[in-house]
């Protein structure tokens, strides 16, 4: 994920094709080793593309993966059944949810 968001700051900053060495230097400007690997694989799948096909190839696979829609709409359906108890219940999943922003990770770990 480090080489993808790297590759990815690089195009944003003008680079079309962001090499190994490039995303390497930039990793290690902010202390990130990587496997070289892994990187080499990462630039294997992505030569010949862009990032906006890269992007759209993602967002129609991932349209695909089943995210608890259903179990939400149910659940919502639930609640509003319910009454009183679901301002309740949205509260505490709420509070829940702000406690886990960022769990102790950076961009780059």
């Amino acid at each position: 994920m480090k080489f993808l968001a790297a590759y990815l700051l690089l195009v944003a900053g003008g680079k079309t094709e962001p090499t190994a060495e490039d995303i390497t230097k930039l990793l290690g400007s902010v202390g990130v080793e990587g496997d070289e690997a892994r990187l080499n694989s990462l630039l294997k799948a992505l030569e010949g593309k862009t990032v906006d096909e890269v992007i759209a190839e993602g967002s129609s696979k991932l349209a695909s993966v089943s995210t608890g829609g259903a179990a939400a709409a149910a659940g919502g359906a639930a609640a509003a059944a319910g009454g009183a108890d679901a301002p309740a219940e949205e509260a505490k999943e709420e509070e829940k949810e702000e406690s886990d922003d960022d769990m102790g990770f950076g961009l780059f770990d």
